[in-house]
């Protein structure tokens, strides 16, 4: 890749036919719809885990050891999909993914019946308690609050750009801006072609050395999230991501130089792997904490459907931009990353609050001091 012509060719797979056309829009559509249920979500997720944990008495790095299996998940995923896809092909294999979603939409659905089967919360929180238990004033305050809640005034888009909630806006979307455009989503669809163009014979070994540190490291992350805060975690996540995208750019910029050969394969490797493991033990999900915490009730809804519409379209730009960056310079496309990475840093520094220990109504305090 590059002016020196080292690999020319296009990252991007060939597509044929009408059908890679009906796939990509499918596949755009059900990403879009998912991705804004899923911002609707998590603008509701701290109160709720909040009391999750304080029922259960859980620590937020163990109630976060449910994110950790689905990386797991990832992990199986990556190093079966290699293997699938040698043994059964690519249509194999997208045949067996389809069935495996379509399982888990069925899990879904039936899951979301038996849910709205169940019978008032009243009874749902006398079999939580205990049948002796006197759940009177716990439930006057549940529907109290249920109550303040829908009384609140209806926030719109135009809400947040209030001065009373731009900062949590700014951090919001500046957290996932950065979260996407150090690169990642370019690196992991295109990591097979990123392997074997700095020199490997095979992208499969890479590929499945990705997914293997991915688990353990996230688990690492989520166990760290309690003791050393959210910031400490973010700033040591970006300086990881700094330090792999100046090794990956270092090794392609030796190898179009014809530089220690032998090593820019090694190098690489190194540098992607430090890359993922650095992702994975901050920038990946702590993003996704703050963001719950530091909107205010009444516009979680809103500001988490807006930070989550931000967050897809930077990983859409730079999943359908880093094949043309590759192409225009391999080096300078993870030197290029390295640089947003140093940005995040000085971002993290400035503009981010600690929310580590803190209750939601003292960081709306801290934020609102600080507008």
């Amino acid at each position: 890749m590059g002016a020196s012509g080292c690999a020319s060719e296009s990252l991007l797979p060939r597509a044929g036919g009408d059908g890679s056309l009906v796939m990509v829009i499918a596949s755009t559509g059900v990403a879009v719809l998912g991705s804004f249920v899923f911002g609707v979500s998590i603008g509701y997720s701290a109160p709720t885990q909040s009391k999750i944990r304080e029922d259960l008495q859980l620590s937020l790095s163990e109630y976060s050891v449910f994110g950790s299996i689905i990386t797991i998940g990832a992990m199986i995923g990556a190093v079966a999909s290699g293997h699938l896809a040698d043994i059964a092909g690519r249509k194999g294999a997208m045949r067996t993914s389809a069935l495996v979603c379509i399982v888990g939409w069925l899990a879904i659905f039936f899951a979301q019946a038996k849910v709205g089967r169940q019978k008032d919360f009243e009874i749902a929180l006398q079999c939580l308690r205990g049948k002796d238990a006197d759940v009177s004033i716990e439930a006057a305050e549940i529907k109290e609050f249920i109550k303040t809640i829908e009384n609140l005034p209806k926030a719109g888009v135009q809400d947040l750009f209030n001065r009373a909630y731009i900062r949590p806006v700014i951090v919001g979307v500046g957290l996932m801006v950065f979260q996407q455009f150090v690169g990642i989503n370019g690196i992991l669809f295109y990591a097979s072609e990123t392997f074997v163009s700095a020199g490997f014979a095979s992208g499969n070994l890479g590929t499945i050395l990705m997914g293997c540190i991915q688990a353990p490291i996230t688990a690492v992350g989520a166990l760290l999230m309690d003791r050393s805060g959210r910031r400490p975690l973010l700033l040591i996540s970006t300086s990881g991501l700094l330090v792999g995208s100046l090794l990956s750019a270092i090794s392609f910029y030796l190898k179009i130089h014809g530089l220690f050969l032998e090593q820019v394969p090694i190098i690489a490797l190194t540098g992607i792997l430090v890359y993922i493991a650095s992702y994975s033990i901050g920038m990946g999900a702590v993003p996704w904490v703050i963001m719950s915490e530091i909107f205010p009730i009444n516009i979680k809804g809103i500001g988490g459907s807006f930070v989550t519409l931000v967050n897809w379209s930077g990983s859409w730009a730079v999943s359908f931009a880093f094949n043309f960056f590759m192409s225009w310079s391999s080096s300078g496309t993870f030197f290029l990353f390295a640089l947003v990475c140093a940005v995040a840093i000085l971002f993290i520094v400035k503009v981010v609050p600690e929310t580590k220990g803190k209750t939601l109504e003292e960081i709306q305090a801290s934020m609102n001091s600080s507008t």
